[in-house]
């Protein structure tokens, strides 16, 4: 059996696609257990790699129960505390960065100024299995009643410093409703009046506002059969990824260079900013004053731009298909 610890969020999930699909190519034969909140198994069912989500929230404890892995796997963080919460099960062997905090001289060495999705694959090619950066595709769920060819706007994100203006989503959601997009507002329950503000503000009917709506199938259906998608660096920007779905990711504080689409697909744009990430602790303090201020910085006439590129490329690549 393999145990993987990630118990992140959405686009976390999303980015170690490639590491877990490689690691189910380097164990064909193992059972593979997911360490992740209960609420992503439904994600974790579109990559087609995992074989059951242990419900786990944090790094508090494993609900583990049984023999001890053969191999457990941290895909969560540099450690010590992942380390140890994994070397709590007493598994056979332990994949993860070097950390001597944490009793774990193995593996290669952490790199802070890396992308997240090669971060991981690079985890795996020092242990001598494969991983390939590019492989970012999700299964489809189905439709499931989800609206077909609709713009997806995300205005919302966990933390304040990521969030785009209000009054700037209301305002693109408005421009492109007047060029002909069906546009709808996700989010989560707590994010369901922040998205009622911006569709009353652009002139949208309530039907457009989506936010704690969907379960996360419906949102990943939803995204997958989009048109197009514009929001920060959330969860949402990564399944646009996963699905090819035109989608432009409007960034800050962190650079695209560390979360963001593949710079070679153009279906995918990225806008904001480009210098070196902050600590944790100075998000949460960008977090109490509002929007970074380079994201807050970028204007709607700059991602209608960005979106009609986006749209583009999908012409182009259907061209080209065909």
């Amino acid at each position: 059996m393999i145990l993987v610890l990630r118990a992140l969020g959405v686009g976390d999930l999303a980015t170690a696609v490639p590491a877990l699909r490689g690691l189910r190519a380097g164990f064909p034969d193992r059972e593979l257990v997911l360490a992740a909140p209960a609420w992503l198994a439904p994600l974790a069912d579109l990559v087609g790699a995992v074989d059951r989500v242990l419900p786990t929230a944090g790094l508090d404890r494993l609900a583990w129960s049984g023999p001890p892995p053969e191999v457990a796997v941290n895909l969560h963080g540099r450690g010590p505390q992942s380390h140890r919460l994994l070397a709590a099960v007493r598994p056979h062997r332990l994949l993860a960065y070097r950390n001597a905090e944490a009793g774990h001289p193995d593996g290669p060495a952490w790199d802070d100024d890396e992308h997240e999705v090669r971060r991981w694959c690079r985890l795996l090619h020092g242990y001598g299995l494969p991983a390939d950066p590019a492989d970012l595709a999700l299964r489809r769920p189905p439709a499931a009643g989800a609206p077909a060819g609709a713009t997806v706007l995300h205005p919302g994100s966990k933390i304040p410093a990521k969030r785009w203006p209000a009054e700037r989503f209301a305002t693109l959601a408005r421009a492109l409703a007047g060029r002909g997009h069906r546009v709808v507002l996700t989010g989560s329950a707590e994010e369901r009046e922040l998205a009622g503000r911006v569709a009353r503000d652009a002139g949208l009917p309530p039907e457009a506002v989506l936010a704690g709506r969907t379960g996360l199938t419906e949102l990943a259906a939803l995204v997958a059969g989009a048109r197009l998608v514009v929001s920060g660096d959330t969860g949402v920007a990564h399944l646009a990824t996963g699905y090819g779905t035109a989608s432009v990711v409007l960034f800050g504080p962190v650079p695209p260079a560390h979360w963001g689409p593949p710079p070679d697909r153009p279906r995918h744009r990225v806008l904001g900013v480009t210098r070196r990430p902050r600590s944790d602790r100075d998000w949460a303090a960008a977090g109490g004053v509002g929007s970074d201020p380079i994201l807050a910085a970028i204007p709607v006439d700059e991602v209608l731009a960005a979106a009609d590129e986006a749209e583009r490329a999908v012409r182009v690549s259907g061209a080209i298909a065909a």
